[in-house]
């Protein structure tokens, strides 16, 4: 037995994306940028740094190189740690199964020997593609005062959307008494956020009947907590009011990256006493040439910019060279934007060429889009990409 804890959080991070489509081909999602100088994952481990949960367990999948090779040992998140920490834990051959990851819930009963040699009183369950940030330090009290074994952190949500997320039906207690799974009718909106806090004891034993359980899909939502509910357990609500964003698809992605811009952003990432950390390389100051328009943009490191950039966030590296425009996008690391060439409403993946007088995208009063352009690609001189 290590050290043991009294919390550890389980970071599913193995998902496919596949409503991102390009930006996840050779990527998981979780790796995805975000920001200028972030990945989607930085936000649930800089969330459990500030929380004060110290160990954490990352379960990869998909296309995992490119996030093993980010979170590293978890030095940025000051969770390169000798007792607890950052483990990766991909699906693994064992005596009694070697699969992939079936669902949420098998993937956390796939580590039950994880789980088990801390000792921990509470299990977090995260997932790795949502942008927000969240005191779980805070959920974990709420859960230990309701006295729950567990505890299902919820937002608020559009009514007219509630059919796409799992709706829990309260009391005013804030007690549970129904979970529907993305209902085509829902009775009110407070959307689960894929986060819960389990008992220890509690998740173990209903991860090993799920388990056993050949109908079951093995997911939270669909199977697990149900279970609870069906068995009597004491489940709670806990309302998270701040600001939460599913990135699983195309327009959201760029609709979050949005959200950073303005006098007053929707989304803070300068609040130093709640700080996002990333893993992020050196590079050299960025160039504003003489020519040069900015407007409501972030612009990172080593970005050479001799054009216009309007209402956008560069990544590292981006070249905006002399008469091209770049507008209501978010560009990668690496990218050149040739003389000339206007790109507009879209997400450009890192390593792109763009070349003189192409176009990427379309104009504000025509936009029905959000257009990808692939990492690596090369636009040709004058081509028009919609």
């Amino acid at each position: 037995m290590y050290y043991k804890k009294k919390c550890i959080a389980m970071l599913l991070a193995g998902g496919q994306g596949s409503r991102l489509y390009a930006l996840t081909e050779r990527t998981a999602k979780p790796a995805v940028g975000f920001g200028g100088k972030y990945k989607i994952i930085d936000f649930p481990l800089s969330n459990c740094v500030n929380s004060g949960i110290d160990t954490v367990g990352v379960l990869t999948q998909y296309q995992p190189l490119a996030l093993a090779e980010h979170i590293g040992n978890g030095a940025p998140w000051d969770l390169d740690r000798t007792r607890g920490g950052l483990s990766v834990l991909p699906p693994y051959q064992g005596k009694k199964h070697s699969d992939w990851y079936k669902g949420t819930a098998n993937a956390i009963y796939q580590n039950i020997d994880f789980i088990k040699q801390y000792d921990a009183d509470y299990v977090l369950i995260l997932s790795g593609d949502h942008i927000y940030k969240m005191d779980y330090a805070k959920m974990l009290e709420y859960h230990e005062n309701q006295e729950a074994v567990c505890t299902v952190a919820t937002i608020e949500v559009p009514i007219e959307e509630a059919s796409r997320f799992g709706i829990c039906n309260t009391r005013p207690d804030g007690s549970i008494y129904e979970f529907e799974e993305k209902p085509k009718e829902p009775k009110n909106n407070q959307a689960s956020m894929g986060i819960y806090i389990f008992n220890t004891d509690t998740l173990l034993q209903y991860l090993e009947a799920d388990e056993a359980d050949e109908n079951s899909s093995n997911d939270f939502g669909k199977n697990v907590i149900p279970a609870l509910l069906a068995a009597g357990e004491r489940l709670f609500a806990y309302p998270f009011a701040g600001y939460w964003k599913d990135v699983g698809t195309i327009s959201s992605l760029w609709e979050a990256n949005m959200d950073l811009l303005g006098e007053n952003p929707v989304l803070d990432l300068n609040d130093t006493s709640f700080r996002i950390f990333s893993r992020n390389y050196p590079r050299a100051p960025q160039f504003i040439g003489d020519k040069a328009v900015l407007k409501n943009s972030l612009i990172t490191e080593g970005c050479v910019i001799n054009g216009t950039v309007e209402n956008s966030i560069l990544f590292a590296g981006v070249t905006v060279e002399e008469g091209a425009v770049v507008k209501d996008a978010v560009v990668m690391e690496d990218v050149t934007v040739g003389s000339g060439a206007k790109v507009s409403y879209a997400i450009v993946d890192s390593d792109v060429v763009i070349e003189e007088n192409a176009t990427v995208g379309v104009s504000r009063g025509s936009r029905s889009k959000i257009v990808v352009i692939p990492k690596g690609e090369i636009v040709k001189k004058g081509e028009k990409v919609k």
